[in-house]
């Protein structure tokens, strides 16, 4: 399954996909040297996370992810700032994909998922502890990354990332308080408000960083990132739509995992605000533990209250606001072309 936009062009997907492995050629070599300066023992879960190595040390050919957010980096740096921008800001975009998977290797603790990138998550292999630690040491290494770097954008780029961090932290702990509470006491604006902290804030970080590099003024690294902010809400409607209607041989993730956990996702949010039988029928499911054999019963009363529809349109909407934001930053419409693809990309995807 394909998930798309509406209103947007799929001319960018070949050149996304190429300013996602020329992103990825860059900033590998600088990871892999930052993850090996680890000790031992979280160097070889954080090694095996990324997909370098399996559980045993061996060295794998593995799915380290899309780099969709060092891309970001550089591709507003060289938007903003040109091509020694771009070089200059290969360490902030390993930074930032550090976070992120420091975020990464936390989420599958919380949510208990068992898999990611098609093979069983670290803390599945290495148990809970040595997880989160290893997480909590990608955090400092991305900051270590910044504080040793003489550009003068890192000092500002530090302080954009903390914020980011705790930010993500609370977008984080909305998502979990989310779990106990009943789902019709659940409004729409305040998830919306959560998967802007949890899933927004870091691309719009990644969007600002980049512009920090390039040199941009304070508006447009500020209209950067509200670029990423808008585009990773996309992201995230999109993300939510394939947890609940995704194909596990792309997604790397069993099918309907999102329904089955009882997660107050967007789409099943603004089903169960809809009114009307399927809404009732959906919240009387939702308010109890899941039951073996009712996946696609629930799946079916979310599309039927118009949880899928609504998803897709507002996703459409929010890379209309994306696109608003990415004009004011960046005024010449061919050096923005390298963020507008990826921001197609993430919203044009079966996984």
């Amino acid at each position: 399954m394909t998930v798309s936009v509406p209103g947007v062009s799929v001319d960018g997907g070949q050149e996304a996909l190429a300013i996602l492995d020329r992103a990825r050629a860059e900033v590998d070599p600088v990871l892999r040297s930052a993850v090996d300066s680890l000790p031992p023992e979280m160097r070889r879960i954080a090694r095996y996370h990324f997909g370098w190595q399996d559980a045993a040390g061996r060295a794998v050919t593995g799915n380290a992810g899309k780099a969709i957010r060092p891309a970001l980096v550089l591709a507003a740096a060289e938007a903003v700032g040109g091509a020694r921008a771009r070089t200059a800001a290969v360490r902030a975009a390993a930074a930032v994909e550090l976070v992120h998977n420091f975020t990464l290797l936390h989420d599958d603790v919380m949510d208990r998922d068992p898999t990611r990138r098609h093979r069983a998550t670290a803390w599945h292999v290495f148990g809970d502890p040595d997880a989160i630690l290893s997480g909590d040491a990608l955090q400092a290494l991305a900051l270590r990354l910044l504080a040793g770097d003489t550009h003068p954008a890192a000092v500002p780029a530090v302080g954009r990332l903390t914020d980011c961090v705790i930010e993500l932290c609370e977008g984080q702990q909305v998502d979990t308080a989310l779990e106990s509470r009943d789902p019709r006491a659940v409004g729409l604006a305040e998830v919306l408000r959560m998967a802007e902290a949890k899933t927004g804030a870091l691309l719009g970080c990644a969007c600002a960083i980049g512009g920090l590099y390039g040199g941009g003024s304070a508006e447009e690294v500020d209209s950067l990132d509200a670029f990423g902010r808008q585009a990773g809400l996309a992201f995230q409607l999109i993300d939510d739509i394939i947890g609940i209607w995704g194909d596990p041989l792309h997604t790397g993730k069993p099918a309907g995992a999102d329904l089955t956990a009882r997660k107050k996702s967007l789409p099943v949010v603004a089903a169960l605000a809809s009114g009307g039988v399927a809404a009732e029928e959906l919240a009387a499911l939702y308010v109890g533990p899941y039951v073996e054999g009712e996946l696609e019963r629930t799946a079916l009363l979310v599309e039927r209250a118009g949880g899928r529809d609504w998803a897709q349109a507002e996703a459409a909407d929010r890379m209309g606001t994306a696109v608003g934001e990415l004009a004011r930053a960046v005024r010449e419409p061919e050096r923005a072309e390298g963020l507008l693809a990826l921001a197609e990309f993430v919203t044009r995807r079966s996984s």
